[in-house]
């Protein structure tokens, strides 16, 4: 097996550290304040190809793999976490747009997207149906020219931000056999949203219920078959899960950066405290912890990319280990800067927040468990 990164890989997180060390870093503590992201952002990203990574190139995006594209997560992951996740929302819906929609839809659609003129949401969770999405109830009952939705999605990335909603709603019987998928665009009659949520984490990026209220959709605005959608979403999520383990293990890695040049500072009991072996044990485990998540990353990256049949339980496997420990990396982070990690001007108590949620969106990692745990039974039936 071979582990080195190509010349191509490289030059990707190279390219995307340098765009967010000089785009992003410097003002992610005032985005973070301000609640949003500047919508210029997008389409300075979407030139160096990130709006849409993995649609093909013939529709205008870059065409990378699914391990190329957690090179780009994790390198802008290092200037902000919730920039970059936001981002991987945009790149599943474009990714999906691409792969189940009409020819029509995508050309109305993509060329926006791609050159991020137009940013996506994503519009799964409802307010009584979390980890069990099958059970959604916004309806989409079909009308003469269209969908008429009504219902609400809950923590949706872009809440009244965004320009599209792609939204998974029920057009048939209970269950996930009953979903669809539709897009719908910013401005349609009967969409609304719900007040900015206050978050502990990812305060940089907009967050809202998404309400349909009679909201009319053209039929041309369904993404691929009707009943279709709930295995539309599930296939979205595995890179989905990917893409959130790259931001927390650039995160993370951007922590422990951070700390190594803070311990060859700070001076306690006559000597700089990187000089005591204690610590210098919490630094390694951390170093080895995160080696141990980015080898695990990018196998199951290599098994969605070559389509392996145990590819969903691997992407499953690294979202829950990858973020877990991201999240105990950064904490010891903090742990390590003493009152000064507490501190905002440091950056690291908020990388602390940032990934605290990786471990609850893209599917629980109670989730991530069940997965495993099916893939291991029918491994062994």
């Amino acid at each position: 097996m071979d582990f080195a990164l190509t010349e191509e890989q490289t030059a990707i997180f190279d390219m995307a550290c340098a765009f967010g060390e000089e785009h992003i870093a410097p003002f992610a503590a005032q985005w973070e304040e301000d609640g949003t992201i500047p919508r210029d952002l997008w389409p300075k990203l979407a030139e160096l190809g990130f709006g849409g990574l993995y649609v093909s190139e013939e529709n205008g995006g870059s065409g990378l793999s699914r391990l190329d594209a957690t090179m780009v997560f994790e390198a802008l992951s290092r200037s902000c976490a919730s920039v970059a996740a936001f981002l991987s929302i945009h790149n599943m819906c474009a990714a999906m747009v691409e792969k189940y929609g009409s020819d029509d839809l995508k050309a109305r659609l993509l060329p926006d997207m791609v050159t991020m003129e137009k940013v996506c949401s994503y519009c799964l969770t409802e307010p009584g149906s979390g980890s069990d999405a099958a059970a959604l109830r916004t309806k989409a009952e079909r009308t003469n020219e269209g969908y008429r939705l009504n219902g609400a999605k809950a923590f949706i990335s872009g809440g009244g931000y965004s320009d599209l909603y792609l939204s998974m709603v029920r057009t048939g019987a209970d269950g996930p056999k009953g979903i669809s998928a539709i897009v719908i665009e910013d401005g349609t009659p009967g969409l609304g949203f719900g007040a900015p949520e206050r978050k502990m984490g990812w305060k940089s990026q907009p967050t809202a219920q998404v309400q349909f209220d009679d909201c009319d959709v053209p039929a041309g605005n369904l993404l691929g078959e009707e009943g279709r959608g709930f295995s539309y979403a599930m296939a979205g999520l595995d890179g989905g899960r990917l893409n959130i383990s790259a931001c927390s293990l650039g995160a993370a890695q951007a922590a422990l950066e951070a700390t190594l040049t803070y311990m060859r500072e700070r001076s306690a009991f006559g000597q700089t405290i990187d000089r005591f072996q204690a610590l210098q044990f919490r630094l390694a485990d951390m170093e080895i912890e995160l080696q141990a998540a980015r080898t695990f990353l990018r196998q199951a990256a290599w098994k969605l990319d070559n389509g392996a049949p145990d590819a969903t339980k691997f992407c499953a496997m690294a979202k829950k280990f990858v973020t877990e420990a991201g999240s105990r990396v950064a904490d010891q982070c903090l742990q390590l800067h003493g009152g000064y990690g507490y501190l905002a001007d440091y950056g690291i108590e908020k990388i602390v927040r940032d990934l605290r949620v990786h471990q609850i969106l893209e599917g629980t990692n109670e989730i991530m468990r069940v997965i495993v745990a099916r893939g291991l039974l029918a491994e062994t039936a």
